[in-house]
């Protein structure tokens, strides 16, 4: 679909009036509005695809020709480097050099901008260093090492979450509340959190979270009042970008800088709010009104990007969300086709549902859609592995955007290595890799030993290992850890002929400790790593052994496309904001999954709209077509569960949704048992069979195959099937063996 935004449209106005500056002929009404609004706090709520960036764009060289202010007086917000880069260089084609001058960049790098000048009131100097993640962590350890705080009791990963998290919430140690750190490090968080601030001084040093959380600390001392005059002084105008991501520290920030001009403009979606997990706060932007009073609301919502019916689709959904200031996307192009419905297919389980996809993609490609057009969209990163063994099979080329592929992550190429020592125990490289992980107190002096001996008896790592288990040249702790993992791999190798490939997965990665090691980990991505482990071990019972698991993984890497031409993008629905494509799949609409139920059991309602907000992400993402996909039965965790359709689906208007299924299959399952307060959702149940079934018959299952009932439990069947071995499946999945 064509877009109106093109600086290079001809655009002429009418030969009686002045020709408009070329950044407003553009634009269409409400984004004049937008540009043309320049004095008074505003809130642009700016739907996908309607155009955000160009308001921004236009009012920034608006204010600077119109000479309301100086470049240097106009205070620009980014979310990235990548968009303050090119928000300079498209202002730069418009009013040219004076761009250069404008106060443009992310929070962090603004902020470090000015407390580079006032270093000395944090006590730091000017030059001082500001520390990335793996460093912070490192010094956190050592204060907690020194303090005498259980490591294991209090892993530093959630406790540096928590520091992190008092920081976005501009709270400085002396404003902590006693009650926010008392379950903290035994108790002692905001002593840890004190210490942590006085070694940083110390070391001249400051994390990202400081950069802001200083800057208000300077601002807010009544003895520096005069530097936050100047700074509120010098900024005429503010223009903020995504600000529904904003924290409570950058909202503070914000409010001060805006306090003497009040000339402050907010672009944003309360609808696309979806990154509460790392400090955003929608309530920023639900009460701007009551933060400014006065303050004036312009809603862009003429959408140029996505068809009507898929524009109904994402509006039908949103609107069940309560905490939204409200607005409702319309085509651009008032006469745009209405364009195909959402697809919303069931399938019968998630090997299915990635065949179908995949050859939907093919479908979609012979008809003359280009490969880098088309998106899967999975609500976690878990869920991208069966959708990338497919696309591999079928040799179609793709990129997962934001995150490694499956098989590259680092805790499954740990995993990966646990599993080719078992199988071959020469693979000295994988035996390398995972000696001391999780810490065994196998540092780098036993592997040096190792190697020394394995090199002069002419052996493996593993032979080696065994021989200077049985010496005295190592310390006694090294040896019997040493002992312990040898005695463990040999274990782990007479299973190999009679556990099936997915429960000895599982046995290793818990026996070893490495999946009791991302559990105890804090980190924001170690719940991530642990369902991508279990996503492994699911992916094992596919094979019949181990060595042929690796075999087809290590046929999977090498059939990676270094072609660099068009490929299928694979992410999360988080990676993919900001984002369209033609046509989009959105697969795993299922309770659970999606919305995700450890965000509902954690966040109820709150959550849950932020969930549906991410739902409207993914649909918005379209361009022309969206495919909604879920599964009758999935295996979850490595274990096969009855699925639920999610309430989503059911919130979708039906004037914009086709619904298929697989035969048997009714294109809606039972509907979800969920809290009170959720709405539930009004799918239908699952076909009813025909007759009851009795013990000894011969059924068929889509996924299973052939089997025979075994027993009869209501509507569940015990059966035990020819390939598939026993399983206990619902009545209703399966059918009669006579009737095909």
């Amino acid at each position: 679909m064509g877009s109106p935004f093109d600086l290079d449209d001809d655009v002429s106005p009418p030969a009686d009036q002045p020709a408009p500056s070329p950044w407003l002929a553009a634009l269409n009404s409400e984004q004049r509005l937008a540009v043309e609004t320049t004095e008074g706090p505003l809130l642009v709520l700016s739907g996908a695809g309607t155009g955000k960036t160009r308001v921004l764009t236009a009012r920034l060289a608006q204010i600077i020709a119109q000479g309301r202010a100086r470049p240097w007086q106009v205070l620009s917000v980014t979310f990235t480097n990548r968009a303050a880069r090119e928000m300079r260089e498209r202002v730069q084609r418009l009013v040219g050099a004076a761009a250069e001058q404008v106060w443009l960049g992310t929070f962090h790098a603004l902020g470090a901008r000015i407390l580079r000048r006032h270093a000395p009131l944090a006590g730091l100097e000017s030059n001082f260093t500001i520390l990335d993640v793996d460093d912070q962590l490192r010094l956190l350890k050592q204060i907690l090492t020194e303090e005498g705080i259980d490591a294991k009791a209090s892993p530093p990963q959630m406790v540096m979450a928590s520091i992190q998290r008092w920081k976005d919430r501009g709270l400085p140690p002396a404003r902590l509340p006693n009650a926010e750190a008392v379950e903290l490090a035994g108790g002692r968080g905001a002593a840890i959190y004190r210490i942590y601030q006085d070694r940083l001084a110390a070391l001249n040093a400051c994390d990202f979270g400081d950069l802001l959380l200083h800057c208000l600390t300077i601002f807010q001392n009544p003895a520096h009042a005069d530097i936050l005059a100047d700074y509120q002084d010098r900024f005429r105008y503010m223009l903020v970008d995504e600000y529904q991501d904003t924290n409570v520290a950058q909202y503070l920030w914000l409010r001060l800088l805006a306090q003497k001009h009040r000339n402050l403009c907010c672009v944003g979606d309360d609808d696309q709010s979806i990154y509460s997990w790392r400090g955003a706060e929608v309530g920023n932007i639900l009460k701007f009104e009551s933060d400014f009073p006065g303050a004036r609301i312009i809603r862009l919502e003429a959408n140029y990007r996505s068809t009507p019916t898929i524009l109904a689709a994402a509006a039908g959904l949103i609107g069940h969300n309560l905490g939204r200031l409200g607005k409702t996307l319309r085509p651009g192009n008032a006469e745009a086709e209405r364009g195909p419905p959402v697809v919303v297919r069931a399938l019968w389980n998630g090997a299915e549902e990635a065949r179908w996809v995949v050859e939907e993609i093919e479908a979609e490609q012979r008809a003359g859609t280009k490969l880098g057009q088309m998106a899967i969209l999975v609500r976690a990163g878990f869920q991208t592995r069966e959708f990338e063994d497919r696309l591999i099979a079928t040799g179609l080329p793709y990129r997962v955007v934001g995150s490694l592929r499956f098989y590259e992550r680092q805790e499954i190429r740990d995993a990966l290595a646990y599993f080719r020592v078992v199988a071959q125990p020469a693979d000295d490289l994988a035996f390398e890799r995972i000696v001391n992980t999780p810490k065994r107190g196998l540092g780098d002096s036993t592997l040096q030993a190792l190697h020394v001996l394995a090199r002069r008896q002419g052996t493996g790592l593993v032979e080696a290992a065994r021989l200077l288990a049985g010496t005295d040249d190592l310390k006694p702790k090294a040896r019997k850890a040493l002992a312990d993992l040898l005695a463990d791999f040999a274990r782990w190798r007479t299973l190999l002929a009679t556990m099936a490939p997915g429960p000895l997965a599982e046995t290793i990665l818990d026996q070893s400790g490495y999946t009791a090691m991302w559990r105890q980990d804090r980190s924001p991505d170690a719940q991530g790593r642990v369902e991508n482990l279990k996503e492994l071990v699911a992916a094992l019972e596919e094979f019949d052994n181990l060595g042929g698991f690796l075999e087809h993984v290590s046929l999977v890497m090498d059939n990676d496309d270094k072609s660099g031409g068009e490929r299928v993008s694979v992410m999360t629905l988080h990676a993919a904001k900001g984002l369209e494509y033609d046509v989009v799949f959105l697969p795993g609409w299922e309770e659970g999954v999606f919305p995700h139920q450890r965000a509902l059991s954690e966040g109820g309602l709150k959550s849950l709209e932020e969930e549906r907000r991410l739902a409207y992400v993914g649909i918005t993402r379209a361009r022309r077509q969206v495919f909604v996909s879920y599964a009758a039965t999935r295996r979850i965790y490595n274990r096969w569960q009855d699925s639920l359709a999610s309430r989503f689906i059911a919130e979708l208007p039906d004037a914009t949704v086709e619904t298929l299924a697989e035969r048997g299959l009714s294109g809606g399952f039972a509907a979800a048992s969920v809290p009170a307060w959720a709405p539930r959702p009004s799918v239908q149940a699952p076909v009813a069979p025909e007759r009851s079934y009795q013990p000894g018959e011969r059924i068929f299952h889509q996924k299973f195959g052939y089997g025979r009932i075994t027993a009869v439990d209501g509507n569940k069947l015990d059966i035990f099937f020819d390939k598939a071995g026993a399983k206990k499946v619902v009545d209703s999945f399966v059918m009669p063996a006579e009737n095909l």
